[in-house]
């Protein structure tokens, strides 16, 4: 599937910030097998005074930037084609649930992708007893791994309500379930959190969502915005899977990956400091359109 992707953040302040230096991680990935980034620019304004590529431990695109002028205002745009490839649906090839801690300890490298990486605790995720209960309640003797995924994700998905009000940027995975409400962040970081209470490898993924309008109705400009999602480690021969909490399904050709790590820390779009008093307030505007099929 063949996708041309925009995107415009704007940041305005109340008072001209003296200075700034960010790490944007906005562009798609490049993944092979999975998904191609054909084409893709993200512009800066004002012009920073210096601004320089890097890659992550986790092969995540990152541009760093800093801004010495004053300046009242930044938007980041985006525009970018990327191809999806459809991922082999298959047969569930994965091991007990209890058999995967043994497959876990078979895994002899610290490679970006080893399971090793995703098993515990991380900076804004932490399990807790009433997580892992939760994900206990969920799964039964000879549950496959995948099948323990699915059983957890869909779970969250009925017992937690979207609300894009009850929560920040900032609120921790067990925040969020206590109030059993957040938005996709904390439905990913909360099904990491129980995932890992009950022994599967699990990580974060930010990327962009196509969003379908409703039969007969026009689609929307700006309609489409940043997404986040699971991904689970389910065994030597199945390998890593990719779950929606937010939205009950197997991630597939809708789901576009920009970046991949532990939680939503490693992977944030943006992310930096300012010298700056006052408020400040953002706009952000996402547009996914299939290429050629009559949008």
């Amino acid at each position: 599937m063949l996708y041309d992707v925009g995107m415009r953040i704007t940041y305005s302040y109340d008072r001209p910030a003296a200075g700034g230096r960010h790490l944007l991680r906005l562009l798609p990935a490049d993944l092979p097998g999975q998904q191609r980034l054909v084409s893709g620019l993200l512009s800066v304004s004002p012009a920073p005074a210096e601004r320089s590529e890097m890659v992550d431990f986790f092969g995540n695109y990152g541009t760093e930037i800093i801004f010495r002028d004053l300046h009242d205002e930044i938007e980041f745009r985006v525009d970018a084609r990327v191809e999806r490839f459809a991922e082999p649906s298959g047969l569930d090839i994965s091991p007990p649930l209890s058999g995967l801690a043994a497959e876990i300890a078979e895994y002899r490298s610290l490679d970006p992708d080893s399971p090793l990486h995703f098993l515990w605790s991380s900076a804004r995720v932490q399990p807790t007893p009433e997580m892992t209960d939760y994900a206990r309640a969920h799964v039964f003797d000879g549950i496959t791994a995948f099948s323990a995924v699915l059983a957890i994700g869909r779970a969250l998905f009925r017992d937690m309500e979207f609300d894009a009000e009850a929560t920040t940027v900032e609120t921790l995975a067990k925040e969020a379930f206590a109030r059993r409400r957040g938005v996709c962040q904390d439905f990913a970081q909360i099904m990491i959190a129980m995932l890992r209470g009950i022994g599967v490898p699990a990580g974060y993924v930010s990327g962009f969502l196509r969003t379908n309008p409703p039969p007969g109705q026009p689609r929307l400009e700006g309609a489409d915005a940043m997404h986040a999602w699971v991904r689970a480690w389910c065994g030597r021969d199945m390998g890593w899977i990719e779950f929606d909490p937010t939205n009950d399904l197997v991630v597939s050709l809708d789901h576009i990956v920009i970046a991949r790590g532990r939680d939503y820390g490693d992977v944030s779009p943006v992310r930096g400091i300012l010298r700056i008093a006052g408020d400040q307030t953002s706009e952000q505007a996402v547009d996914v359109i299939p290429v050629g099929a009559g949008y």
